[in-house]
């Protein structure tokens, strides 16, 4: 009676778990040798909306862990090659994946090859849209000093989604704000506004953290 040998059961490829780390990563640090931790938590927050700004410390924990990153002084820099990385349009990372992201050391030498892709994006399909959106709020210039002005537009979203406020509303309300202080930035109106909506001002505090 002929026997049969089971097959050998294949393991499934971790490319698709590498391949968001390594798009994720290419995106953050785009022109970038190294960036300061905040500056790299905000992109994967606020910037990107690609996790919770309370999740976003423990992403960069764990690329850290994982071997993606390494910190040199006050710099976090890629501690292994991406490779050629293309982003299709509309792209955006499974949160898991960034939360417990499989070993650098998974990274093989076909790695220089291209990843699937149509145009290459930095950003959700939205983020255009609500980029443009933002661009028309408070009008003022804020002080060419304040760090923080480069920074309005990542909290104005924020801010909106969190408040269930339409972006032009909050625009509104932001350049109420400002015409009745005068004084104050932007990004300070913004915060104002959040405020209001009693929204927990833990998160908008650290998204405004330039130290």
């Amino acid at each position: 009676m002929p026997t049969f040998m089971k097959a050998p059961r294949l393991q499934p490829p971790m490319s698709e778990d590498m391949d968001d780390v390594r798009r994720a990563l290419t995106i953050v640090f785009r022109g970038a040798d190294g960036l300061a931790r905040p500056d790299v938590e905000r992109a994967f927050s606020f910037d990107m909306e690609w996790v919770a700004p309370h999740e976003a410390e423990d992403v960069v924990n764990a690329l850290l862990a994982a071997g993606w990153l390494e910190e040199r002084g006050a710099e976090l820099h890629l501690a292994v090659p991406l490779g050629t990385v293309d982003v299709p349009f509309g792209w955006f990372p499974r949160p898991t994946r960034l939360l417990r992201p499989v070993p650098a050391s998974s990274v093989t030498d076909d790695s220089e090859a291209a990843l699937p892709s149509s145009t290459p994006t930095t950003a959700p399909s939205s983020g255009t849209a609500s980029a443009m959106a933002v661009a028309q709020g408070p009008t003022r210039p804020a002080s060419t000093g304040d760090p923080r002005a480069r920074l309005t537009q990542r909290v104005a979203r924020f801010i909106a989604r969190q408040s269930g406020l339409e972006l032009e509303e909050l625009h509104r309300r932001a350049d109420r704000k400002t015409k009745a202080f005068q004084l104050i930035t932007p990004w300070m109106a913004y915060a104002l506004v959040a405020r209001e909506q009693g929204l927990v001002m833990d998160d908008i505090v650290k998204a405004l953290d330039v130290v």
